[in-house]
């Protein structure tokens, strides 16, 4: 069903981008991804091409608007067009407000909410001709204010929002949007060492297989908005 479409996934390197990407793969769509350092993306490259050769790695920073209109262009170049996006890219800070400082406080923004308008803005003519699909990952986050949070809160609060009127948008070229929040995935965010204390967590790749249900719907479905949890608490 999905053979011959094309992704572009940013934060590819490593996490759910990794685990997404790893997915689609293994179900016949060529995937091209980015990342900020050359060094990770070759790396991932080589990790991903053993489950297909239909793999293109690409140095892109979603902070940066011509970054990604170059990552699109190299996508399109490499595989001819792009059926579906997924706007991963993200950060993490966490620290009390009056701890937290203008700097990180951008990071997360430009990262988590700038670079997802970023990259459906770079995107965005190749998902009219292809009538694709734009998916976003927020959090839980999105939802839920904690302690410490107030930057990465904010960030994923707007995901949700921007990625929910960017639907109602986009539909009348015929583009889906769905916003998709996790909790707790066992990847290395905010410098986690993933070991057996994960195991209770969702997997990269159960976030790949939740992406690509949502892409194996029947085109009359449009699920906006999934919160995506893990079965058991720690």
């Amino acid at each position: 069903m999905l053979e011959n479409k094309v992704t572009y996934i940013t934060g590819g390197t490593k996490g759910i981008g990794f685990g997404i990407a790893k997915i689609l793969l293994e179900n016949g769509v060529s995937v091209a991804f980015s990342g900020r350092k050359k060094e990770d993306v070759t790396a991932a490259e080589k990790a991903l091409q053993q489950y297909s050769e239909k793999v293109l790695g690409i140095v892109s920073d979603v902070r940066n608007l011509e970054s990604e209109m170059e990552a699109v262009k190299y996508a399109v170049e490499k595989f001819g067009k792009i059926d579906f996006v997924i706007a991963n890219a993200g950060l993490g800070i966490f620290k009390p407000v009056d701890e937290l400082s203008a700097d990180e406080w951008n990071a997360m923004i430009e990262t988590n909410l700038t670079g997802v308008f970023y990259t459906l803005k770079a995107s965005l003519d190749e998902l009219k001709k292809s009538e694709g699909y734009y998916i976003t990952i927020s959090s839980l986050a999105g939802a839920n204010f904690f302690e410490k949070g107030t930057g990465y809160n904010a960030s994923k609060f707007g995901v949700v929002g921007f990625t929910q009127a960017a639907m109602i948008d986009l539909r009348k070229y015929n583009i889906k949007s769905t916003v998709i929040m996790p909790g707790s995935v066992a990847s290395n965010f905010n410098g986690n060492v993933i070991s057996e204390k994960d195991e209770w967590k969702i997997q990269p790749e159960d976030m790949g297989n939740l992406v690509l249900d949502i892409l194996k719907m029947n085109p009359r479905v449009l699920p906006s908005k999934i919160e995506f949890r893990a079965a058991k608490p720690a």
